[in-house]
């Protein structure tokens, strides 16, 4: 009760005043803060299976980059939505995902990189989780300051999330397709699928 109808949908409340230009990062930042000083009183009396998570994410700044502040807000985010985060804080290399992903039984990888510099650091862990097998399994999402769907679309990832809030829409979308196998049913993410319309249309446009 205290933490689904109190701090899980406060946060709710201030991601959708935060998606609405109603708060910005300092507000979220308390909030989210707050949520977690909660949830450490909480913790303690409720019985082991009784928090029901909406999946676990593994999320980092990628190798070569110290930035971390828009990683962190993510994070807190994802946290105080339901999620149980496996944060491994910035720099971390594609072997660090891939082995946190998999020892943690993860949904989703999220990938954050500020630089354009380190952007390549994502294909290169999308391309490691590929090769240990793990792609049916775990999906992947990647955002900051230079990322775009383009990019994404480039490099495998299965969706693009251009801040905070849009991150948690997208996780919940992602973590809901990966007992499908790819391919079955709709795209995972809405802003993935809305430009592949866009492209089939041009296509379409094209031909006439």
């Amino acid at each position: 009760m205290i933490v689904n109808d109190g701090l899980r949908s406060g946060m709710r409340i201030v991601g959708g005043k935060f998606k609405a230009n109603e708060f910005f990062i300092p507000e979220v930042l308390i909030a989210a803060r707050a949520m977690r000083a909660g949830m450490e009183v909480v913790k303690p009396h409720l019985a082991a299976d009784s928090t029901d998570s909406l999946g676990t994410v593994v999320i980092g700044t990628v190798q070569g980059d110290l930035h971390d502040i828009g990683k962190n807000l993510v994070a807190m985010m994802l946290e105080g939505a339901g999620f149980q985060v496996i944060d491994l804080g910035a720099d971390a290399s594609p072997e660090a995902f891939v082995e946190a992903a998999r020892e943690n039984n993860a949904e989703l990888v999220a990938l954050s990189a500020l630089l354009t510099t380190t952007m390549g650091k994502m294909a290169e862990t999308i391309h490691a989780l590929n090769s240990a097998d793990l792609d049916s399994t775990v999906r992947t999402m990647i955002g900051g300051a230079p990322v775009t769907q383009t990019y994404a679309d480039q490099i495998g990832a299965d969706a693009y999330a251009p801040e905070a809030a849009s991150a948690v829409d997208a996780a919940r979308e992602l973590v809901g397709q990966v007992s499908r196998p790819r391919g079955d049913g709709p795209p995972c993410w809405p802003q993935r699928a809305f430009a592949q319309r866009l492209r089939q249309d041009g296509e379409k446009g094209g031909d006439r």
